[in-house]
């Protein structure tokens, strides 16, 4: 009976990649060990960054090949880039800094006092700002990168998880312990309005479609809620994987994609502002939670790595040498 629903399975995961052409088709290897987050893509050179345990691996993405690492950023969450300032900043969870490091030559310039566990982080086109979610204080930490001084602190009334912009003025993010959006006004760097994501649970990822005002929010009870950026209200609630980090909005394809930690991607297809379809849902690997959108080739990259299994009262480990990003594409 095992062996015919692993068949089944197999079946049926060859039929959803054929039918929506999504599929994983290369593996990168890293190196180094540990847990890891947030993946990012340089605008500049068009490197993959890797936030891995104690550094951040820097990959080719054409070829694959480790061209490099940003060194001591114990904890790191992720990775943003200030293209216009050729400057990158990290965030590291453990250490309670931002490390900054110049967007071409990936040479450290210094580092900055962050909140308490700096998580996610972006830059903000509207405001030219950097914008850091710190888990453990509720709050986000505001860098200018004209000058690398943090100039605003937003209490948020909850622990954010991340935050995206419209790059209008308006940044939103998810409050993980609340289940709830935050909109905070970009001018002033004040909290605004908290939306309920009505049967939303623990919210992670997050993205939003500037051009219909919507936002996708990834939740931890295997939904999608998408919410009307201009008044929050709950236009769908989507099923997706289990233990999803991670959320992508491809604007060319109109494709929203949740990264599950059970090892699939959720590809769902918005056809308006209040309608989406599930186009397929593609098997990728254990553990491959988070992930980033290339716009250019619409590609998707997932950083994963192997797990040992668990044994007696031993939970299950991650294997060491095992880290890799996986390619997901047509």
């Amino acid at each position: 009976m095992k062996q015919m629903l692993t068949a089944l399975f197999f079946l049926s995961s060859a039929a959803v990649m054929a039918q929506s052409g999504y599929h994983v088709s290369r593996t990168f290897r890293a190196g180094g060990d540990g847990k890891w987050d947030y993946i990012a893509l340089n605008p500049v050179t068009g490197q993959l960054y890797a936030a891995h345990g104690t550094a951040v691996n820097i990959l080719d993405k054409k070829t694959g090949d480790s061209t490099g690492m940003i060194a001591n950023t114990t904890g790191v969450h992720g990775v943003a880039f200030a293209e216009k300032f050729r400057k990158g900043y990290t965030t590291n969870g453990k250490l309670n800094t931002s490390t900054i490091f110049d967007i071409q030559t990936n040479q450290v310039l210094g580092e900055i006092k962050t909140g308490t566990k700096p998580d996610a982080i972006l830059f903000d086109p509207f405001s030219q700002k950097i914008i850091i979610c710190n888990g453990n204080s509720a709050n986000l930490t505001v860098i200018d990168p004209g000058n690398d001084q943090v100039v605003a602190t937003v209490a948020l009334g909850g622990s954010p998880e991340t935050a995206v912009t419209d790059g209008k003025g308006n940044i939103y993010v998810n409050l993980e312990d609340k289940s709830e959006v935050v909109k905070v006004d970009a001018h002033t760097f004040t909290a605004g309005p908290h939306w309920s994501l009505g049967k939303g649970e623990a919210p992670t990822g997050l993205a939003i479609d500037v051009a219909t005002h919507r936002l996708f929010s990834g939740c931890d009870n295997k939904v999608l809620v998408v919410l009307n950026a201009d008044n929050g209200k709950i236009v769908a609630t989507l099923p997706i994987g289990d233990g999803c980090d991670g959320v992508a909005f491809d604007a060319a394809e109109k494709i929203i994609f949740a990264a599950n930690g059970e090892g699939t991607l959720s590809v769902i297809q918005e056809t308006s502002a209040d309608k989406y379809i599930t186009q397929a849902t593609i098997p990728t690997r254990k553990g491959a939670r988070t992930l980033v959108l290339d716009p250019q080739t619409h590609h998707v990259y997932l950083p994963v790595a192997d797990f040992l299994p668990a044994t007696g009262k031993t939970s299950a480990t991650i294997a060491p040498g095992t880290f890799k990003v996986l390619e997901v594409s047509k």
